[in-house]
């Protein structure tokens, strides 16, 4: 098991959009080292996902897991999932604010992500993925997208509603996990 430094806010590599993995170096034994840091370091952290950015490297990768965890017990479960080259595309217009985190800001806050998108990439075998995602795992998308084009969650979030972690947890948990448990129970993951 590896696990990396995660970048905080203010490197500049989590300014800097990634570049696109050839296809052709993704079985090779560095980009599978990085992948396999990718998921050691996102669990070891307790994070929903994480971009490769976010461990200093520049390659258009994420990857994401929902399994019981601990800071997101709300979140619908999602399966293990290596993304190369991901890309999103708005089905529909239709939005939602959800109070988000972050393993490179030490803050969280509301924001407005997507209801549904399009999610195309290829998986750490370089199989083709084309597929839709909803709700709060369309949000996971939409984050570690946003991380892989140098966006982070500062850029989006209401600064009336930044908290830190241990502030969120004391005065808006409840009623954040209230609200979004009736989202989840009517949009599905």
């Amino acid at each position: 098991m590896t696990v990396r430094p995660v970048v905080p806010i203010g490197h500049p590599v989590l300014r800097a959009p990634t570049i696109d993995v050839d296809p052709g170096d993704i079985a090779s034994p560095e980009m599978q080292c990085l992948i396999d840091d990718l998921i050691d370091t996102m669990r070891h952290e307790n994070g929903a996902g994480i971009a490769a950015n976010q461990v200093g490297a520049t390659a258009r990768i994420t990857v994401i897991e929902v399994t019981h965890n601990p800071r997101y017990p709300y979140k619908p479960p999602i399966p293990l999932t290596v993304a190369i080259n991901p890309r999103l595309e708005p089905v529909g217009d239709e939005t939602v604010v959800i109070n988000e985190g972050c393993l490179s800001v030490p803050l969280r806050g509301d924001l407005e992500r997507l209801v549904e998108v399009r999610v195309r990439y290829l998986d750490r075998e370089g199989v083709e993925h084309d597929e839709i995602k909803r709700g709060l795992t369309a949000g996971t998308w939409q984050h570690e997208c946003d991380h892989l084009d140098g966006r982070l969650i500062v850029d989006r979030i209401d600064p009336r509603t930044m908290a830190t972690w241990a502030q969120f947890e004391e005065h808006q948990r409840d009623a954040f996990v209230e609200r979004i448990t009736g989202f989840v129970d009517e949009v599905g993951s």
